[in-house]
């Protein structure tokens, strides 16, 4: 059994179907950052990794088993493990990143030509690509239509539970999880990760139920507040595949809350994750190039300065700093800042929507390549179903209707904490007797503002302009 983002032992299909077989199973990961065009992981992906195979580890154990660990290059080392062991089959659950298909192939090609059994199994999605196309035959690229689609005619089976019978046989010494040099040493960064973060199949259902009983009601109407804990924050879980989205699905359903506005807007939240994955297999150019190819032709004018700005969270915009911050501090971005923080890379300090995907790449726990792709396309306006190119987010109008109070902004940016609701999330407005009594110097407490919003923002639709008819 060849893990990879399926870090369970419920609802896993090649799991199931390996212990259908009555025989022995070693369970063996690969940790494979060398494979040609391979998107080597993040530092936050990585700590996130370490902790789930230790805790996928743990529960092998108790089956009497364990988790072979390796590294290199799996083309040659799931191969070198069937001769070692002797094994007769491997199983393995999809994945969907362009270096993975073209990876697996070579990998089943091989085995095949060598006489040993490989399977592929869905693990990570409610339907396969290539299994939801238009009636046209075409892949979607608006996401209404898709999502139609996937209720009416692709709604998940019922999830799996564990297998009931799992003849686990431990593997040949490999790698010791330190050995894979996942963890940050020096220096150790990862204290804002530990105290908000438990990785493991556990602590995702611990999380889906606690969401379920006391948020999912709320959801429509608290899930674009960053100062209200109104989300799942099941993402890192479900893209390590600590817990499936079918699973996810189902335990909606059975609470009785999928028909309520909260439930149906989560559920569709799990559409879209489908739909980038839909986006990712059929254009697998997405983290690459432009879905729209005339944006090949605009200028990004922006400077390694700016970019920097960003970031630290120094850009002077409060909302967007507040949401940079927490990202660095925990590994994580509320949605609604998420799109904020894109749109003003973009838009405001033009910035090539590409340098904004690798840093979420490197600091976000749930980095996804089909969801960071996808999203960072769809606030550049280049993408499929993308935001008009004309939709610039004002960074403060969003934190003035987001966060009224200035809650998220105080939390991450405590030294605005003294500013009062009016002035937090545009503190170049306070005069001065306010900035004084709240104790803020701007340009040494808190930066001046960047660039001009309102200059950017007329900057930006004459840049698009240029591009908006061409070919």
């Amino acid at each position: 059994m060849w893990f990879r983002q399926d870090l369970r032992l419920g609802d896993n299909p090649a799991l199931l179907a390996a212990a259908a077989t009555g025989a022995p199973v070693i369970c063996a990961y690969v940790l494979d950052d060398v494979s040609p065009g391979v998107w080597k992981r993040g530092g936050a992906s990585r700590w996130w990794l370490h902790h789930s195979l230790a805790s996928l580890d743990r529960d092998l154990k108790r089956q009497g088993g364990a988790l072979t660990l390796l590294a290199g290059d799996a083309r040659d080392v799931i191969p070198a493990l069937v001769r070692k062991t002797g094994a007769r089959a491997v199983y393995w659950n999809r994945r969907y990143e362009p270096w993975a298909r073209t990876r697996d192939e070579a990998v089943k090609r091989t085995l095949k030509q060598g006489g040993i059994e490989a399977r592929s199994f869905n693990g990570s999605l409610i339907v396969e690509p290539w299994d939801i196309p238009t009636k046209t035959g075409a892949p979607y690229k608006v996401f209404t239509p898709f999502w139609k689609a996937l209720q009416a005619g692709h709604a998940p089976s019922e999830p799996a539970g564990r297998p009931a019978r799992l003849n686990l046989i431990k593997g040949p010494h490999g790698d010791a999880l330190e050995d894979l040099d996942l963890l940050p040493q020096s220096p150790d960064w990862a204290g804002g990760l530990r105290e908000h973060w438990t990785p493991g199949e556990e602590a995702a259902h611990d999380r889906l139920a606690g969401f379920i009983a006391n948020r999912i009601e709320a959801y429509a109407g608290t899930r674009n507040l960053p100062g209200r804990h109104g989300t799942s924050r099941l993402s890192p879980h479900l893209h390590f595949g600590e817990i499936s989205p079918r699973q996810v699905w189902h335990r909606v359903r059975q609470s009785g809350l999928a028909a309520s506005d909260g439930g149906r807007t989560y559920l569709s939240e799990i559409g879209w994750r489908e739909f980038s994955y839909n986006l990712l297999y059929h254009f697998p150019d997405l983290p690459d190039a432009n879905f729209q190819p005339r944006f090949d032709r605009f200028e990004w004018t922006g400077g390694p300065a700016q970019l920097k700005a960003w970031t630290r969270g120094q850009t002077g915009y409060p909302i967007v700093d507040a949401g940079m911050r927490e990202l660095w501090r925990t590994g994580w971005m509320h949605n609604r800042v998420r799109m904020i923080a894109a749109s003003f890379l973009v838009k405001d300090l033009f910035i090539d929507w590409r340098q904004g995907e690798a840093w979420f790449w490197d600091t976000l726990v749930d980095a996804d390549l089909a969801s960071n792709a996808a999203s960072w396309q769809w606030s550049a306006g280049s993408g499929a179903d993308a935001a008009p190119y004309f939709r610039i987010f004002n960074p403060v109008t969003q934190g003035e209707k987001f966060d009224p109070d200035g809650d998220y902004v105080r939390k991450w940016i405590p030294e605005l904490h003294g500013l009062g609701a009016k002035q937090i999330h545009a503190p170049w407005t306070a005069d001065s007797a306010e900035l004084a009594r709240a104790g803020v110097r701007l340009g040494t407490d808190y930066p001046e503002p960047v660039v001009d919003h309102a200059e950017a923002r007329k900057a930006a639709l004459a840049a698009f302009e240029k591009i908006k008819d061409a070919a």
